[in-house]
C-alpha cells in the first residue's frame, strides 16, 4: 500500500504507518483499512505471555497471542480459538483438545527465511511446562499449581537440580494436533482457567531467539502481528494476512490494516487527543471529566461525536501492607487505617460517582452466586480505628513510625485517592504519611521485590471468577529467596485461607464452591493484608465510526472484528 492510500485509513497525518498491509484479494470490502490508534498512560513491562501482570500488557498483547480457548468479547462465554473443539471424560477430570489445521505463527527471523511455521500440539505442551518451570513460569504458576496433574513433580524436580525428563505427566501431546490435559481433580471453571494470558501459545523459537529480548519481540498466532518498537516509544502492530478465522460471511479477519499505540502519561491530553480525532478509542475517563459522556452528541446537529459505553467493572483498587514489616505486621495497626478511610467520600467527592465503595472485601460485585454476605465489610468509623491503634501502642498516633505510601501516576486519580487518604489518616489517627510517586515500571518492581511497605495496587479479572482475585492472598504465590514475585506481594500466610482457597478450586458444585471461596475472604478481611477501596467502572469511548467494538466487565479487547464505517468517518 503507498503512502497516498494509507492516508486514507486515519485521521492524523503524522501517524501514518509506512506499508499498511494490503486488504485481501476476495473483495476487498468496505469493512477492510484503517489504523486503530489508542493510547497506554503507562509503559508495558513485558507482554511476552508468563509476564503479563498489567491490564495494558494484557489489552495489547491479546491481539498478538492466543490460547486454546478465549472468552467472547461481548457477554464472557468461552469459545474455541487455536482449539476448534474439547472434549471432557466422564470423570471431569481428562480434557482432549483437537487444533485447527493450518493455523501459523507470525513471520520472523527467528524462523528459516522468516517464514512462521504451522502451530502442533507439540507447542501448547512446551508453553504449559514452562509454566511449572521456576524461573520462567514463577508468575504464573498457580494456574496449574495443585489442578494440573504432574505439574507440583515437575516444578520441585526442577527446582531441586532435575532435568524435568518425561515432562508433566498431565500434558501430553498425543498426536501432531491433539493435547490431552489431565487434572487431580474435576475443576468447573478450567477452560476459563485457560482463557489467562499465561495458557497463551507461542513458538519455541521465540525463546531460543529472542530470550533476552522479549519485551521487543512477540510470535504468537493472533490477528495482529507485532512490528515496531520505534524510537518515539510507539509500539505498531500489523495485519497478520495468514491469520485463521474468517467473519459471518467467510471474510478473512481481521479487517484493520494496523493498530497503532503511544504512551502518553498524561490522561487529560490523552482524551484531548481523542476528542480531536488523533486516538480512535480511550479506556477511563480523566477524574475531572465526569460529564464527557453526556457530551456525545453535538446538541446543535444532533451528530454523534463518539460513542461510549459504562458498566461496572471485575476489578478492584485497594491498598497493600507488607504484613511482614512493623508497623503493618500488627493486625490492629492495618485495621485502624481500614477504619479511618471513608470509602463512600473516596468515590463521590474524589471519583465523581466512577466507581462502587467496597463494601465486602476484594471480589467486586456481579459475581453470579457469590454469597457475598459472608463476607463482611470495613465499614467508616475513625473511633474504633483510634482505639485500636492506642490497643497496639500509638495512641493518638504518637510514636507511629514514618510511613511511605507508594503510587504510581498514571491511573485513573490514583494520586487524588492517595492524597484524601492521607488527609484522612492524618485527621482520624493523627499519623502522617508521605507519598512517594513512581512511574508504573519503578512502582511495580519496588512492590514485588518487597521494597514498599504500603503501596497502591489494582486488580481487573483475567477470568469472571471470584478465585482470580483470592488468588493474591494464595500463600503459594509468595516469592521464596528474592526470587521472581508470584501474586501474593504482601507476604499473608493463612493456613484457614489456604485450604479454603483450595478446597473451593476442588469442589465441583458451584454452590459449595463458591460458598468455600467466601469463606477463604471472610478470613483475609479478618486478617487485612490489603486494604479494599472501590471497584471502578469501566468506561470506553470510540470515534462514532467504529464499528465491532464492544465493553465488557473484565475490559477484555478483541479489534480482529472492529471495522472503520467509511460512510460516518468521511460523510459527503
Amino acid at each position: 500500500m503507498t503512502l497516498r492510500s494509507i492516508a486514507a485509513c486515519i485521521l492524523v497525518p503524522a501517524l501514518l504507518l509506512p506499508g499498511c498491509t494490503e486488504a485481501p484479494a476476495e473483495a476487498r470490502s468496505d469493512r477492510y483499512g484503517g489504523v486503530f490508534n489508542i493510547n497506554e498512560t503507562e509503559h508495558f513491562r513485558s507482554i511476552f505471555p508468563l509476564s503479563v501482570k498489567q491490564a495494558n500488557a494484557w489489552r495489547v498483547a491479546g491481539q498478538i497471542y492466543e490460547g486454546l480457548v478465549k472468552v467472547h468479547p461481548g457477554d464472557l462465554h468461552v469459545m474455541p480459538a487455536l482449539a476448534e473443539s474439547w472434549e471432557v471424560d466422564g470423570s471431569g477430570r481428562e480434557y482432549t483438545f483437537s487444533l485447527r489445521e493450518g493455523v501459523r505463527f507470525h513471520d520472523d527471523p527467528a524462523f528459516p527465511g522468516g517464514r512462521g511455521r504451522e502451530l502442533e500440539a507439540a507447542d501448547v505442551v512446551a508453553c504449559f511446562e514452562r509454566i511449572c518451570t521456576p524461573g520462567m513460569g514463577d508468575e504464573m504458576f498457580w494456574l496449574f499449581n495443585d489442578r494440573v496433574v504432574g505439574a507440583e513433580v515437575y516444578h520441585r524436580s526442577l527446582v531441586a537440580g532435575g532435568t524435568g525428563a518425561g515432562g508433566v505427566q498431565g500434558i501430553k501431546a498425543l498426536d501432531e494436533r491433539t493435547v490431552r490435559i489431565t487434572l487431580r481433580q474435576p475443576s468447573p471453571l478450567f477452560l476459563l482457567v485457560l482463557t489467562h494470558p499465561g495458557c497463551w501459545i507461542y513458538p519455541h523459537e521465540l525463546i531460543d531467539a529472542h530470550g533476552s529480548k522479549l519485551a521487543d519481540h512477540a510470535i504468537g498466532t493472533g490477528p495482529f502481528r507485532l512490528h515496531s518498537v520505534g524510537a518515539d516509544q510507539a509500539m505498531v502492530l500489523r495485519r497478520w494476512e495468514h491469520y485463521w478465522d474468517k467473519d459471518e460471511a467467510g471474510r478473512t479477519l481481521p479487517y484493520l490494516d494496523a493498530v497503532r499505540i503511544t504512551f502518553d502519561q498524561a490522561k487529560d491530553r490523552e482524551f484531548q487527543h481523542f476528542l480531536h480525532g488523533h486516538l480512535t478509542m480511550v479506556d477511563e475517563l480523566p477524574a475531572d471529566e465526569p460529564e464527557a459522556l453526556a457530551d456525545s452528541i453535538d446538541k446543535a446537529s444532533g451528530r454523534r461525536l463518539f460513542r461510549a459505553w459504562t458498566m461496572p467493572s471485575m476489578s478492584v483498587q485497594y491498598y497493600g501492607f507488607n504484613v511482614r514489616k512493623a508497623p503493618f505486621d500488627d493486625v490492629r495497626v492495618r485495621r485502624a487505617l481500614a477504619l479511618a478511610i471513608d470509602r463512600s467520600k473516596l468515590v463521590e467527592v474524589v471519583l465523581h460517582g466512577m466507581a462502587i465503595p467496597a463494601g465486602h472485601g476484594l471480589v467486586p460485585p456481579g459475581m453470579q452466586g457469590y454469597p457475598y454476605d459472608l463476607v463482611p465489610g470495613v465499614p467508616f468509623d475513625p473511633d474504633s480505628a483510634a482505639r485500636l491503634l492506642a490497643d497496639a501502642g500509638y495512641p493518638g498516633g504518637r510514636g507511629f513510625p514514618p510511613v511511605v505510601v507508594q503510587v504510581n501516576n498514571d491511573g485513573f486519580a490514583y494520586l487524588r485517592v492517595a492524597e484524601a487518604v492521607q488527609e484522612m489518616l492524618e485527621r482520624s489517627l493523627g499519623i502522617g504519611i508521605t507519598l512517594s510517586v513512581l512511574p508504573s515500571t519503578q512502582h511495580y518492581e519496588r512492590v514485588e521485590s518487597g521494597g514498599a511497605l504500603m503501596w497502591r495496587g489494582g486488580w481487573i479479572a483475567d477470568h469472571p471468577d471470584p478465585e482470580n482475585f483470592l488468588a493474591l492472598l494464595d500463600s503459594r504465590g509468595i516469592s521464596v529467596n528474592g526470587g521472581p514475585a508470584g501474586l501474593n506481594t504482601t507476604g499473608y500466610s493463612s493456613a484457614r485461607f489456604d485450604s479454603l482457597l483450595q478446597a473451593g478450586a476442588a469442589r465441583p458444585n458451584p454452590a459449595e464452591r463458591l460458598r468455600s471461596f467466601a469463606l477463604a475472604e471472610q478470613q483475609a478481611m479478618q486478617d487485612l493484608p490489603l486494604l479494599p477501596l472501590y471497584h471502578e467502572r469501566s468506561v470506553r469511548v470510540a470515534q462514532p465510526y467504529v464499528e465491532g467494538l464492544s465493553l465488557n466487565p473484565i475490559e477484555w479487547l478483541d479489534l480482529s472484528r472492529v471495522w472503520f464505517n467509511k460512510a460516518l468517518r468521511d460523510p459527503a
